[in-house]
């Protein structure tokens, strides 16, 4: 809680607060115990963990929580989504029932407490991280309720102190019994019982929409059955709150500095959920990727990137969201900064070399990282924009060309370009509209992809090169470019074929490529090193920070790094890494 007799800080004057005063309540320490299965993660933990502990269990959630994500964007159905998520839930956060009888289950329960209050200061900085983080953890939340035990859900409910939900009177059920009996025998499940609950209809509108609830004046009478529903709602609702509590508290972690790389690091690359595609050392096996040969290419590009190839070979021009958006694809299938100025300068061909070095060349050189601030040169440059990034950020205006067809085109101009890319089938062109309608953007680009490639899709099942996990739903323009390229070069490539999943921690496809491997690996190195150079051991953090850039010096020369890079070699090692170990979709 504030304190009340001190004024707050100020965010935009922060460096004229007196340090003297305590600008917050003095903190209040409980010892914790898990009691239940579930957790509405009210109170924070004040246990101590190690920095290891803190990194390795924040990233475990982000898995779970990028898989959950993924589904998702597939379509799965509740089911589905259930039985794909079993398995990864209890290898990376694993929370056993009481009647289990489990020694593990405290240590299980603190894991699962401390890592949703880590991701919670890293994903509360912005209204984006807020909204999404909320998605994922309601979709944890309501798997989790949903496969618990119903005493033990029974139990949890009730010391949540749901002062808004009401049980229904007698006189109530007297009154209207004729109506929840009607109701209750259209839906009546083998494990259903007779209790109901009465609450105010704006508090589901989940159950509302799907006319699982008897309405009457302004009131909700959801049976027992639905009861999750409402749980589920007001565990989201709370999340809300708290997210933005948090982000009013994070000045504060500015304190303590070992933390704010490792949030700052998790934060950026929930955002971008694909980094594997961060460096133009990322390119496919076996393809040319030069700024000659992008035209030839461009026959696997998606059609988000279809389309902007076009527009720029017909207008020999972009807007600056359109240029970003495709320079960093271009980025991400392994076309170097070199040869990315040469394709924007012979593309730009309307124009003078003046002109374009004067309003272009830098922000092409921004994107790779080799030219604004130290962060950006550390780390290499933006990320290359996954599906997710492009259906929700920056809406093309008029004579805008970025953005994503299937979302933002209207249908005629939509199966135009459809067509354009060898899509002629009227039962696929059919199958996009419903698809379109129905706001399921990734369908319909995989069914395009699935259409263009089903001959050599059938062949890869057949010889068994990639599984049909490999093959599922495409959430990121450069693994669609990867995808397609692997496919229509078969014969050529076998052995290279495989198709990673996004959170696979290795990367063999090129042996210069040790930063990826680097990148990827758990890093008993990395660790070792972020950990001793925070807790000042500086001659051994040193030593193995070192040891790091020895190893990393063979896929990348540390002449192109500045003499202030080198000067705090040990913290580039963390941002360096430009591929999280979450973000997997198959």
């Amino acid at each position: 809680m504030l304190r009340q007799d001190f004024n707050r800080i100020d965010p935009k004057r922060r460096n004229v607060v007196d340090h003297r005063k305590k600008q917050f309540a003095a903190p209040t320490y409980k010892d914790l115990d898990y009691p239940h299965r579930l957790n509405f993660y009210t109170d924070p933990p004040t246990a101590d963990i190690t920095l290891e502990q803190f990194e390795q269990w924040a990233i475990d959630r982000l898995r779970v929580l990028a898989e959950l994500e993924a589904c998702s964007f597939r379509n799965k159905t509740p089911a589905e989504t259930a039985t794909h998520m079993k398995p990864i839930l209890k290898k990376h956060l694993h929370l056993e029932a009481n009647s289990s009888g489990s020694k593990k289950i405290f240590e299980q329960r603190q894991k699962d407490h401390y890592s949703h209050f880590i991701l919670r200061l890293a994903f509360s900085s912005t209204e984006d991280l807020r909204r999404r983080f909320t998605r994922v953890e309601t979709m944890l939340f309501r798997l989790r309720l949903n496969d618990d035990d119903l005493a033990e859900r029974s139990a949890f409910v009730k010391t949540l102190g749901l002062d808004w939900c009401e049980d229904v009177t007698d006189e109530d059920r007297r009154e209207y019994a004729a109506e929840l009996a009607a109701f209750a025998s259209n839906r009546k499940g083998e494990n259903d019982d007779d209790t109901w609950f009465k609450v105010d209809w704006e508090r589901v509108p989940e159950l509302i929409e799907s006319r699982r609830v008897f309405l009457k004046a302004g009131k909700a009478f959801v049976p027992g059955r639905e009861q999750a529903g409402m749980v589920v709602s007001e565990f989201s609702s709370r999340l809300e709150r708290q997210l933005e509590l948090t982000a009013r508290a994070l000045p504060r972690l500015d304190e303590d500095d070992r933390l704010t790389p490792i949030l700052n690091h998790l934060s950026k690359n929930f955002i971008t959920p694909d980094a594997s595609y961060m460096s133009s050392t990322a390119a496919v096996p076996g393809a040319e990727i030069s700024a000659a040969n992008i035209d030839n290419l461009s026959q696997h590009f998606p059609a988000c990137m279809s389309h902007l190839h076009r527009s720029l070979r017909r207008d020999a021009h972009l807007k600056h969201y359109g240029r970003l958006q495709y320079s960093l694809f271009l980025k991400g299938i392994g076309l170097n900064l070199e040869e990315c100025l040469v394709f924007w300068r012979k593309s730009f061909h309307k124009i003078t070399d003046d002109k374009f070095n004067k309003e272009y060349r830098y922000n092409i050189r921004h994107v790779y990282g080799d030219v604004g601030g130290d962060s950006n040169r550390r780390g290499g440059g933006y990320s290359p924009f996954s599906c997710q990034k492009i259906l929700t950020e920056h809406p093309p205006g008029p004579g805008e060309a970025h953005g994503c067809p299937y979302r933002h085109f209207n249908m005629e101009n939509l199966s135009a370009l459809v067509q354009a890319m060898g899509v002629n089938d009227r039962s696929v062109l059919q199958g996009v509209k419903e698809d379109k309608d129905k706001q399921k953007f990734h369908m319909a680009c995989n069914r395009v992809f699935e259409h263009l490639h089903k001959q050599e899709i059938k062949k890869a099942k057949d010889e068994g090169v990639m599984t049909q996990q490999q093959l599922e739903t495409i959430v990121h323009p450069n693994e669609y470019f990867k995808r397609s390229f692997l496919l229509k070069n078969l014969g050529r490539e076998t052995d290279e074929l495989g198709v990673r999943r996004w959170s696979s921690l290795v990367v063999n496809m090129h042996e210069n490529t040790l930063h990826h491997r680097f990148a990827h690996c758990k890093g008993f190195l990395i660790f070792m090193c972020i950990i001793l150079t925070h807790l000042s051991l500086f001659p051994l953090g040193n030593r193995f920070a070192k040891i790091a850039h020895v190893k990393y010096r063979k896929s990348k020369p540390f002449d192109s790094f500045s003499p202030h890079k080198r000067r705090h070699a040990p913290m580039s090692v963390l941002f360096l890494i430009d591929r999280p170990v979450f973000g997997s979709a198959r």
